[in-house]
């Protein structure tokens, strides 16, 4: 087996980092210079949830795993495309839109919904994304998917002032699952090769809720 191509689907991670409202804005710092001390070296200001993240299920369930209890496994997989791009802003993504997609997944498979908002990366828009129902969730569950990305920056609605009181059921349902969650994907479009096998590796945090995590997708020659 090799690798015949890499695609990084990850945000940079830098100060000019969209962050969800309210986290951690990224902040670099110069901790040491070649200069000065011989070695080049960066003091990090970063939330557990910036850039593509993923998020552990004690991000919405205290007694779930802590980012670095989660099992590895979940980490990688054969990777499905759900497709449901062309949506307007908030449109709540159905069990209608994601049904066609149910018999391609299972135990080991790693759901990506992909929506085309990175587009909006970087303005207000991006947080005006299409979220996935809670019907929606429970039949990508039923089939023994545990981990689910997207490329928007919620996989549940994101509240604003006039979308105030979002529960954030999807996180909740998967958080109980002991499923994982990323988020913020971005060039799912540059996935041109069939059967993609996705990695999405978090760094191993101690008792974290969530890490900010490397995406990447493979293209892999298996004979």
């Amino acid at each position: 087996m090799r690798v015949r191509r890499a695609v990084d689907l990850s945000l940079a991670v830098d100060p000019d980092t969209q962050v969800y409202p309210g986290d951690p804005v990224v902040r670099f710092e110069t901790a040491a210079t070649i200069g000065a001390d011989g070695f080049n070296l960066l003091r990090l200001h970063i939330g557990s949830q910036s850039g593509t993240n993923c998020d552990a299920p004690y991000h919405f369930d205290p007694a779930g795993a802590r980012i670095d209890e989660v099992d590895p496994a979940l980490f990688a997989g054969p990777a499905v495309l759900i497709d449901v791009r062309g949506l307007a802003p908030r449109h709540p993504v159905g069990p209608d839109l994601v049904s066609p997609f149910l018999p391609s997944l299972g135990p080991g498979i790693i759901a990506v919904l992909w929506t085309g908002w990175p587009r909006f990366y970087g303005t207000p828009a991006y947080f005006d994304h299409p979220y996935l129902t809670a019907a929606a969730c429970e039949a990508i569950l039923a089939t023994g998917v545990r981990t689910v990305c997207l490329d928007a920056i919620n996989i549940d609605e994101t509240p604003d002032a006039s979308h105030p009181g979002v529960e954030f059921p999807v996180h909740r349902l998967i958080a109980a699952a002991g499923g994982i969650i990323v988020e913020n994907l971005t060039g799912l479009e540059r996935i041109d090769f069939a059967d993609p096998f996705l990695a999405v590796f978090p760094l191993r945090l101690t008792g974290a809720d969530g890490s900010p995590t490397r995406a990447v997708a493979l293209d892999l020659e298996t004979t």
